[in-house]
């Protein structure tokens, strides 16, 4: 009986995640709900990214990259059930802080896009700090309503962050409004349109928009609002629309963008398990992770 056997010694992602306090990576669920523009489930975010990951191996045949000494620290979910965007800032922006000060790469698992305002902060004086997003939407609503998953780059903005410490990925007609567009303009944020990162590829729109936040901050925060992927390929996400990016540039980008040294923390927003089709998104969801990780372990 061979103790080597495929059958004996498999592993899947979700292997990787303990209890070990000191392990180079963490993941944090945020399960934020409230605050949606389109109602929804993204509190079920977490626990089918989890679910998912059993589906994943730690071995990666194109690069050869095998993710088996990596250990990721699970720091579970917050308790966030019907709090407000507003209400569940502190607790997100608590936690992230105090995980961003002992891991070299922080994974924050939505919820809704309101969760990257909070884990902006939490990496310290935002005069520093780089915002970068590759979302099919500026989230530059107004905030006179109150914090929605529509406005926390809104919100940024308004709490101090220079738009020039911001790149935004991923950006669709017909997704926007002009007046979000002219606030982008004004504010001096980096732009590149679902078109351009078509035709650039998005892993080189995401590596020459780290360069340029790098350049100006000392820490950076990911979002990927994985409604920038086209809805044919990400059923599970309210705001994804025809003509947003390849679920492989998707992939790409995420291992570019976590192998950045500068890159304390990444989010991942808006899945949303209830309108999945054949766990089309919690798949994609969970290979993103493994692209994470990937990418972090090229720091060597």
């Amino acid at each position: 009986m061979r103790e080597d056997s495929d059958c004996r010694s498999w592993r899947s992602a979700a292997d990787l995640l303990g209890a070990d306090a000191a392990a180079p990576i963490a993941v944090l669920g945020a399960p934020l709900a409230e605050g949606s523009l389109t109602p929804g489930r993204c509190d079920l975010a977490p626990a089918a990214l989890r679910a998912a990951l059993q589906r994943m191996s730690v071995y990666d045949l194109e690069t050869e990259a095998d993710l088996s000494p990596l250990r990721v620290f699970d720091a579970g979910d917050l308790d966030l059930k019907q709090l407000s965007p507003a209400d569940a800032f502190a607790p997100i922006e608590a936690r992230m802080r105090e995980l961003t000060s002992k891991h070299g790469l922080t994974l924050l698992i939505g919820g809704n896009n309101a969760v990257t305002r909070p884990a902006a902060h939490a990496l310290g004086s935002l005069r520093s700090v780089g915002v970068l997003t590759l979302d099919a939407h500026f989230d530059l609503r107004d905030t006179d309503c109150g914090l929605t998953n529509g406005n926390p780059i809104q919100a940024l903005l308004e709490d101090g962050l220079p738009g020039a410490n911001i790149a935004q990925l991923g950006l669709l007609p017909f997704a926007n409004t002009r007046r979000a567009h002219e606030k982008a303009k004004a504010a001096g944020i980096h732009v590149v349109t679902a078109r351009q990162c078509r035709a650039w590829g998005l892993a080189r729109a995401a590596a020459e928009a780290l360069s340029y936040l790098a350049a100006r901050t000392e820490r950076i925060h990911v979002d990927f609002d994985i409604d920038v992927i086209a809805r044919s390929q990400l059923p599970g996400a309210p705001g994804a629309r025809p003509g947003g990016v390849e679920a492989q540039d998707f992939f790409d980008a995420a291992r570019v963008v976590a192998a950045h040294p500068r890159v304390a923390s990444v989010d991942l927003a808006e899945l949303d398990p209830s309108l999945d089709v054949g766990q089309v998104s919690a798949l994609t969801a969970a290979r993103w992770f493994c692209e994470v990780l990937a990418g972090y372990q090229r720091r060597g």
